[in-house]
């Protein structure tokens, strides 16, 4: 009976093996069943590619029990089911990209798009371009230096006050109340809604240069209070890691804090608090409701951040959208939306390349 049992176990652990082309067989039987089925109820796409993850899923794991035993099928239907999960999670960001991509590139090639201004752009200049067929005219050059300028400043005023936050943190406050208070008011503000930020800072300026102030500096301080909790979580993260035995060599031979911090803490840490700098400048450089009530939207190419408004990328796709140059023809300015917005998703991704690159490039060498 031992025996027996002993054969059972050993069998079931050494059942035959389905080959490694399989999967690939049975994938496009699923396709083309799906295809078949879907074409006699109607066929969609997205209902296509849903029905044949269904099939491809439940053949995989009845041939795997069928030939593999049940330990293998469990194991198929899990892999499938957290393939399927990734897939799901990544559909919504490959529609958005290609979306975007289909309807900006044309808008994005056209010349003089990224060169010139909305300036004397009017209704009568595209009702023209639609009825000749001519290349859209009037560009985002104004917003693209709205939004680098503003960005600028931003970071200006944010970084400092939240590595300056950060160093008090971890190096000086040794868990008081006052830094448990400080760390409550960051998590309080990492919440906060980006369209609050924006009424803080123009209710501010209201008060001080009186009511209906728009520049681009007021935008940079709203934006500022979006990135300053991010500044600071990175870098109190960053700082956390640097071992603590670099500081007690340093105090060993006498050097003072401030200068251990200056010259062995930050260096050791440079890289992930210049990586964690850059991802808060790609999450305020898309925000939309903080620059519509503190720097507006202007036609014309503004470089003073200090006086007038300022256009930027997003006011310039929400005001092309939403009130388009010409009412009647309203495709010029939705090419010139699509376009603004491919370019503002291209901007996003260089910001969170550059995060990976400073990351690898100010590391810190081991020597090993």
């Amino acid at each position: 009976m031992a025996t027996l049992m002993t054969e059972r176990k050993r069998s079931a652990l050494t059942r035959g093996r389905l080959p490694r082309y399989t999967p690939w067989v049975i994938a496009i039987g699923a396709i083309i069943v799906a295809a078949a089925l879907m074409s006699l109820i109607g066929f969609n796409v997205f209902g296509w590619a849903v029905l044949s993850a269904v099939l491809f899923t439940v053949a995989n794991v009845v041939s795997a029990a069928v030939v593999e035993g049940r330990r293998k099928a469990t194991d198929k239907m899990m892999t499938s089911l957290v393939l399927g999960a990734f897939l799901v999670a990544l559909l919504p960001l490959i529609s958005v990209i290609w979306t975007v991509l289909v309807n900006g590139v044309p808008g994005l090639l056209t010349p003089g798009f990224l060169s010139t201004s909305m300036n004397g752009v009017t209704g009568a200049v595209d009702n023209a371009s639609v009825k000749d067929g001519t290349p859209v005219l009037g560009g985002v050059y104004h917003a693209l230096m709205g939004s680098v300028l503003i960005t600028l400043w931003a970071t200006i005023i944010s970084v400092p006050v939240g590595l300056l936050t950060a160093i008090y943190l971890v190096e000086y406050s040794a868990g008081n109340k006052f830094s448990k208070v400080i760390t409550f008011l960051v998590d309080v503000m990492t919440g906060i809604p980006s369209i609050v930020a924006g009424l803080f800072a123009a209710a501010f300026f209201a008060m001080i240069l009186g009511p209906g102030t728009k520049t681009g500096f007021v935008a940079a301080v709203a934006l500022s209070v979006l990135m300053i909790p991010v500044v600071v979580r990175s870098s109190e993260e960053m700082l956390k890691i640097v071992p603590n035995e670099l500081r007690e060599a340093a105090y060993a031979l006498g050097v003072r804090k401030w200068r251990t911090i200056l010259k062995v803490v930050i260096p050791t840490a440079i890289s992930g608090i210049a990586s964690g700098v850059t991802l808060a400048i790609a999450r305020v450089i898309g925000e939309t409701a903080p620059l519509l009530v503190t720097a507006g939207f202007a036609t014309t190419i503004n470089m003073n951040v200090f006086a007038g408004w300022m256009s930027s990328l997003p006011t310039f796709i929400y005001t092309q959208i939403m009130t388009p140059t010409s009412p009647s023809n309203a495709d010029p300015s939705t090419q010139r939306a699509w376009a603004a917005a491919l370019l503002l998703i291209i901007l996003v991704m260089l910001l969170n390349l550059g995060a990976r690159m400073v990351a690898r490039l100010f590391a810190p060498k081991t020597g090993r």
